[in-house]
């Protein structure tokens, strides 16, 4: 269609090259310093300290992938296989807690079970307060922070299924038993790579474990490095971390395989397997809602009321308020602009490498947090022109980039498989260029998927934190860095009403999203039959 010489070979390869430095480089670096120091790594895996680490993250991760799925995957059975009325609303209600800061829902569960929180107010005595801080804790909110992703897996293997092998099972057997034999190890192979995926999150996050006083390699790299100053130990242990979440999440993408950039429904209607349940799924998700989001909002709004002026704790942060609002946007264009490349390649490949290309995206929006943050310092605080960037807001630039191009791609490229070749076949045929085939064909057909890609990117940035407290600048902060370091020495009030504004903040796009993608033009409008015709409303 265009030769190799064209302005798609430029482009494309441009977004490599910033794919790769940003993303691969600081990762690829940080595995080649640490098998320089082999004799000091040998050294630190004696050590019971850090066998006990180990045995603290596999708990945490296996802990929440276990209840996760237990609460997401029950979920996304009734939105695919339940009728219920209002569903879509209900299903990005159920999905909002993916998107809030862990260490936000976190810092609810202290106000609700610490010895002066909600639970001991109302009991008169203390209840929970030495369960708050503890690694069980730590499981149950990043359980309620990562089902999302469980449910909307669940529901998307459901809905791959062929409806006609349970309706015809539906004559001979009962529907629990179809269920048991044949929808669910249909779907199992989906359910099992989102729960590992749920894994590598929990062992990479910081924040809740952090803030739980939970000793696990995330938290105990972040010291070595920040606290004590010793690198060489910070570098020893990201790398048995780094590992285990790299294959973990290899794992998983191979597991799903083309499923993360195809969306294909199955052929036939939805079987009725469990509309006489409709009623009590209903209450159940209402529940899940209510424990997941209500509740820790609410907790925020009753602690924030006790501040004595509002607009006085939020006056004393708006310098850190507005560098996090000016970085997540930059942030998010810089990384749109430079996933819709990828994500379109992935799309246009062919379907073994794009299958590799996909296992790599994966596995680097898998590398936890402050390992990105070692890898971008090691490589970047140097003499020469590496050094002028290091101590700079570039470096959470770069940390933005680090983190959240692969996810943007991946979704790019889902985004860019709705767009037929065809339509750049018969423009290259009419004698277009790419670059104007592009602008004017491809992309206007993308915008939706571009508009969320930014939303999805800018939430994401404007709640980073385990990059942004390794390598923001000297006296700069962002509003999450802000948030956690007050903590500790700062009325709870005053950092419930910052931690309610970021949860507005990150709210308010995507509730603008969601409007847009409500009023969005439909087929049947457009007199074009639709391929959904007789299924029920998504």
């Amino acid at each position: 269609m265009w030769r190799w010489q064209s302005s798609r070979t430029a482009v494309v390869g441009a977004a490599i090259v910033v794919f790769v430095v940003c993303c691969v480089l600081p990762v690829g670096y940080l595995l080649m310093v640490s098998l320089s120091r082999v004799d000091a790594f040998s050294a630190l895996l004696l050590d019971a300290r850090q066998r006990q680490l180990l045995y603290n993250t596999a708990l945490l991760g296996t802990g929440t992938a276990l209840l996760a799925t237990a609460i997401g995957a029950p979920l996304g059975i009734v939105l695919a296989r339940i009728a219920l009325s209002r569903k879509a609303i209900l299903r990005l209600a159920l999905a909002a807690p993916v998107l809030l800061p862990p260490y936000i829902v976190g810092l609810a569960w202290t106000y609700l079970g610490s010895n002066r929180g909600w639970l001991a107010t109302l009991a008169g005595h203390d209840l929970l307060s030495a369960w708050t801080y503890s690694l069980p804790a730590a499981i149950l909110v990043l359980s309620v922070v990562f089902y999302p992703l469980s449910m909307l897996a669940t529901e998307v293997a459901m809905r791959r299924i062929d409806g006609r092998l349970e309706e015809a099972a539906l004559m001979v057997a009962p529907p629990a038993r179809v269920m048991s034999r044949i929808t669910l190890p249909l779907a199992a192979p989906g359910v099992f790579a989102a729960a590992l995926v749920i894994f590598v999150l929990a062992v990479s996050e910081f924040g809740v474990p952090g803030l739980l006083r939970v000793r696990v390699y995330t938290t105990e790299v972040f010291t070595a490095f920040a606290a004590l100053y010793d690198f060489t130990r910070a570098i020893l242990l990201a790398v048995p971390l780094l590992l285990l979440c790299l294959i973990v999440a290899a794992v998983a993408a191979a597991l799903l395989g083309d499923r993360l950039v195809i969306t294909r429904r199955s052929a036939g209607t939805r079987p009725a397997l469990f509309d006489e349940w409709q009623r009590p799924a209903t209450l159940g998700a209402l529940v899940v809602l209510a424990v997941a989001l209500v509740l820790p909002l609410a907790i925020l709004v009753n602690e924030a009321m006790a501040a004595q002026s509002i607009s006085a704790v939020l006056a004393g942060s708006g310098r850190a308020i507005a560098n996090s609002l000016v970085l997540a946007a930059a942030g998010a264009t810089a990384v749109v602009s430079v996933a819709v490349w990828l994500g379109y390649a992935r799309a246009r490949t062919a379907r073994r490498m794009g299958q590799g290309a996909d296992v790599l995206f994966t596995v680097l929006f898998a590398v936890p947090s402050t390992i990105v943050g070692v890898g971008l310092i090691l490589l970047w605080n140097r003499p020469g022109p590496f050094g002028t960037v290091y101590g700079t807001d570039v470096m959470l630039l770069l940390g933005y980039l680090a983190r959240f191009v692969p996810v943007a791609a991946l979704a790019l490229a889902a985004s860019a498989r709705y767009v037929p070749a065809s339509h750049e076949e018969a423009a290259a045929v009419s004698g277009a260029g790419w670059l104007r085939t592009m602008w004017e064909i491809v992309l206007p057909q993308m915008r939706l998927g571009l508009a969320a890609a930014w939303v999805v990117a800018f939430v994401l940035a404007f709640g980073e934190l385990g990059v942004s407290i390794l390598v923001a600048p000297p006296g700069e902060a962002t509003l999450p860095i802000r948030v956690y370091t007050l903590i500790a020495n700062t009325p709870s009030s005053h950092v419930a009403a910052l931690a309610l504004l970021q949860t507005a903040v990150i709210f308010v796009p995507l509730a603008a999203l969601g409007a847009a993608m409500s009023f969005r033009p439909s087929t049947r409008a457009q007199g074009v039959p639709s391929r959904v015709e007789g299924r029920e409303a998504r």
